[in-house]
């Protein structure tokens, strides 16, 4: 079973995504959350801390992380923790050119439209920006 951790940064009405590159073996060329895998003896939310830090460069404090979903995917062994974040500090950037090939603000509008790793989440990320 993989251990996935994921945040929704919520700013001003809208959701950071990144968008994973075509070439990525593991659902390339879709918006996703930033987040990754929880290594061996990590607390989650230790591992989305870090995740959130190598991939965009923003510190967040364990306060600021609040629980919206945990999603058991037994068809793909994964297990997927999101959480909330609305404080941090630094300016998001894309830190993993590697892995995204750009991070954007969507509002609720646009979501519709982009082609999700789990279209799934739509609902989430809708109900996400509505509070």
């Amino acid at each position: 079973m993989h251990d996935v951790v994921a945040a929704a940064l919520v700013r001003e009405q809208h959701v950071l995504l990144v968008h994973r590159r075509p070439d990525r073996r593991w659902y390339p060329d879709v918006w996703d959350l930033p987040g990754g895998h929880v290594e061996d003896g990590e607390p989650p939310l230790t591992a989305l801390i870090r995740e959130l830090h190598e991939e965009l460069g923003v510190h967040v404090d364990p306060p600021a992380c609040v629980p919206v979903a945990e999603v058991p995917v037994p068809a793909r062994s994964l297990h997927l923790r999101i959480r909330r974040v609305d404080a941090w500090r630094g300016t998001p950037v894309n830190r993993c050119p590697a892995e995204h090939d750009g991070i954007g603000w969507l509002a609720a509008d646009r979501l519709a439209g982009l082609t999700l790793a789990d279209p799934g989440h739509l609902a989430l990320l809708a109900g996400l920006l509505r509070r």
